[in-house]
């Protein structure tokens, strides 16, 4: 595992030291460094406490911690979409959330293809979060 933020990352800098947990901070950073290598279009932003990636101003992706996993948050239609394949993967899911127990390996391919899906799926939206349906 990499223990340093790709310099794209540096923004998050305060967020993955503020990680107690040595082996928690490392698989956090290692999912970051991982997004920013798989999806270098993709630009890093923290806010609202958690690191995020967007795409032309829109939201894909963004991740946050607590003790026991951390998150992987996804806009509920995208949740909703893949919730199947994360609880079958063995990972939890929340309203709007993605969790993963620190030490669990993380499915690359199955976050792969929902950060794919939302770039696909959110083109042509010009808003940070998807227009909510009437």
């Amino acid at each position: 595992m990499s223990t340093m933020l790709a310099p794209k990352l540096a923004v998050f800098k305060s967020f993955t030291t503020a990680i107690p947990d040595t082996i928690h901070r490392e698989q956090v950073i290692t999912v970051l460094n991982w997004v920013v290598t798989t999806f270098p279009e993709l630009a890093p932003r923290y806010a609202w406490n958690q690191t995020m990636f967007t795409h032309h101003a829109t939201f894909i992706v963004g991740f946050s911690v607590a003790k026991p996993h951390f998150n992987i948050a996804l806009e509920k239609i995208t949740l909703d979409h893949f919730a199947p394949q994360i609880n079958a993967s063995g990972d939890r899911v929340t309203t709007m959330l993605w969790q993963v127990t620190y030490g669990h390996s993380v499915n690359y391919s199955l976050l792969q293809q929902a950060i794919q899906y939302n770039l696909d799926t959110k083109q042509t939206i010009t808003t940070f979060w998807r227009p909510k349906a009437n």
